[in-house]
């Protein structure tokens, strides 16, 4: 039996879905093909928080992985974190995770993986509407803008491409779908957001050779 497991912030968690996001429909679609087939069963585990940054992933990765590693060892990982590493502190003046530890995070956060898994899938970051972000509603003293969402998803993309690990870009295909369209609060994905999403992990996985 293998199992994926789903590492994230609260667009992997599933904000503002009302199926529960792209990873939940993930393992709705996975549990509806492998239905009757528990030799061909693939378990998908949503491991998002809602805030996390790369370096809450990894604190906990290991530890995660351990405790739900099936006898056959058989599992996938996919790590869809980088959001909040960008968001602006104006009270601080300051991002809350600098490009350079943000860098070390997830070039760490690979080395833990592999040591359990062959494979891996990043998703790429989301493109914000500025105009609801700068501040957010709900933190006005917080906030996130698409240069910096670009320059962390860059560094994320350049990673992953030394390391041979496959990369879901993301923002091309929100500004190309029209992102005002996909988003809820300017931030997080709506429900037409996670389905496109879900779509697109899902021909990765299959591309990837994952599922």
């Amino acid at each position: 039996m293998a199992r994926i497991l789903i590492f994230g912030d609260s667009i992997a968690w599933g904000a503002w879905d009302i199926k529960g996001g792209w990873a939940n429909r993930l393992r709705s679609e996975l549990d509806k093909s492998e239905l009757g087939r528990p030799d061909k069963h693939i378990q998908a585990y949503n491991l998002g928080i809602s805030g996390d940054t790369s370096g809450g992933v990894l604190e906990r990765l290991e530890n995660e992985i351990k405790a739900r590693i099936p006898a056959s060892k058989e599992i996938s990982i996919i790590i869809s974190i980088g959001a909040n590493d960008t968001q602006y502190i104006k009270s601080e003046n300051r991002v809350r995770t600098s490009p350079e530890k943000f860098r070390e995070n997830i070039e760490r956060l690979i080395e833990i993986s592999g040591k359990y898994s062959q494979e891996i899938l990043f998703l790429g970051l989301t493109p914000v509407q500025e105009e609801k972000t700068i501040p957010i509603p709900w933190s006005p003293d917080k906030s996130y803008n698409n240069e910096r969402i670009r320059e962390y998803n860059k560094i994320l993309e350049e990673i992953c491409g030394k390391k041979e690990i496959p990369f879901l870009e993301l923002i091309s295909l929100f500004e190309k779908r029209g992102k005002e369209s996909l988003l809820f609060d300017g931030l997080h994905p709506n429900s037409k957001g996670h389905e496109l999403i879900f779509q697109e992990v899902i021909k990765s996985l299959e591309k990837n050779k994952l599922i």
